[in-house]
């Protein structure tokens, strides 16, 4: 039996993040590897991924299934080379199968991106080593405030150390998503 008086209906707690992450074409994965297992690199093991792209009109929004990874990612950043900001909204998902027809019907695919990834941590930062069929190998690093308040200035300042320390230099850095580079391939044939 209820009191007959209505509660008020709850907002869902919405969380979003911000990384400061760069990308760049790698021909030094096992040097790369090496100083993360050296420096105390939690693995978290290889991801068989496929990050389906769908149309949006705002940001990007992907669906990632992989066998560690699961999730739904809306995310916004500029195309710069270097170390560059992105929002983003990270919700985990239990049917992958389901909700990839639902945004299939809805939204339509712009792409998908199919890559195996060595993911580690130190800290808060987040590393991939990515290799991509017809694109090759590439590092990423996500310095994130996800899991404790810290300051973007920071997250900036983490990117430059590990860019540093892999040795990337500003020809490696690459701007675009994996998804801009496939379909520029594409495009190119």
């Amino acid at each position: 039996m209820t009191s007959g008086r209505t509660l008020p209906l709850q907002k869902p707690l919405l969380m979003s993040f911000i990384n400061i992450e760069f990308k760049a074409r790698t021909l030094h994965s096992d040097r790369i590897r090496q100083y993360l297992i050296d420096h105390g690199a939690e693995s978290r093991g290889t991801d068989a991924q496929t990050d389906t792209y769908f149309n949006v009109a705002h940001g990007r929004l992907k669906l990632r299934e992989g066998n560690i990874e699961n999730n739904l990612i809306w995310y916004q950043r500029t195309n710069q080379a270097g170390p560059k900001q992105s929002d983003f909204i990270l919700t985990p998902v239990a049917d992958a199968v389901a909700l990839k027809q639902s945004l299939t019907n809805a939204l339509g695919v712009k792409v998908a991106v199919v890559k195996r990834r060595e993911i580690y941590f130190i800290g808060n930062v987040k590393f991939h080593l990515d290799v991509l069929e017809g694109l090759g190998h590439f590092v990423e690093v996500e310095a994130s405030n996800k899991i404790e308040d810290i300051p973007v200035e920071r997250l900036r300042e983490q990117c430059e150390q590990y860019r540093l320390a892999f040795g990337v230099g500003d020809d490696d850095l690459v701007q675009f998503s994996y998804s801009d580079l496939l379909l520029e391939k594409a495009a190119a044939k």
